[in-house]
């Protein structure tokens, strides 16, 4: 079945990133042999002088295809991780949630989509993850990180927020590249231009410094914006970072 598993508030300043640590429980899922699990993505909640954060106030989430009848061990180990290895002062929650088991799935998107314009609240995030059965715990500090771990798992059901933690190796920095070669990529599923238009397979595709994928309908999509030129025949080039901060 599928889970989606989300953290947050796992780091201070010296620390590992959040991002990181979930990367390592998602990796744990297929080493114990629990099931397979997919990328992390990254998720921009509110920053605000009322919302304590580390430095983004960011949440990190996965799915996993696991097995029922380890679904359990999952979540306890997922606690006993967060317990061990979040940093010091840090605030870290866990969501866990089954999909096909989420009350309104509807209304946990619209909680994520509240928490990157508002703030929320522990008991908000508490009362509604007991009313759609969704696992929430926190597991240090003031366990604040609950609320970003709601909100994440809402935002990565949606399949329209965040994008992908770390960066693609596919070629070196001003190489071409064509969209087919990008597409044979394990992580990129397609190449979008920033308006939303579907690149060809034969399209030439220039390669900036950091190539990051975002989440667009549930899809892993590189999104490219004009070249301005027609170096080398690639009339298109990978997104500059500061235009991937709008995803």
């Amino acid at each position: 079945m599928k889970v989606l598993v989300c953290i947050d508030d796992t780091d201070n300043l010296e620390s590992r990133g959040t991002g990181e640590l979930a990367s390592l429980l998602a990796d744990d899922v297929d080493r114990y042999g629990w099931g397979t699990s997919s990328f992390v993505s990254r998720h921009q909640l509110l920053v605000h002088p009322d919302v304590p954060y580390t430095s983004h106030n960011s949440s990190m989430c996965f799915t996993a295809e696991v097995e029922e009848a380890h679904l359990e061990k999952f979540i306890a180990h997922a606690e006993g991780f967060l317990e061990r290895e979040s940093a010091e002062g840090s605030d870290p929650g866990l969501c866990v949630a089954v999909a096909d088991r989420i009350g309104s799935p509807e209304v946990l998107v619209e909680f994520g989509r509240k928490a990157k314009q508002s703030v929320v609240t522990q008991k908000e995030a508490y009362d509604l993850a007991s009313r759609l059965s969704v696992h929430l715990s926190a597991h240090g500090g003031t366990g604040h990180g609950v609320i970003g771990a709601l909100a994440g798992v809402g935002l990565r059901l949606s399949g329209n927020d965040g994008r992908l933690k770390g960066g693609l190796k596919i070629g070196h920095q001003d190489s071409i590249v064509k969209v087919m070669d990008i597409c044979a990529h394990p992580r990129v599923d397609m190449v979008k231009s920033l308006s939303g238009d579907v690149l060809g397979a034969e399209e030439a595709v220039k390669l900036g410094e950091k190539i990051k994928t975002v989440l667009q309908d549930g899809k892993s999509v590189l999104i490219v914006v004009p070249s301005g030129s027609d170096e080398a025949g690639a009339s298109w080039q990978t997104c500059p970072r500061h235009l991937l901060k709008k995803f």
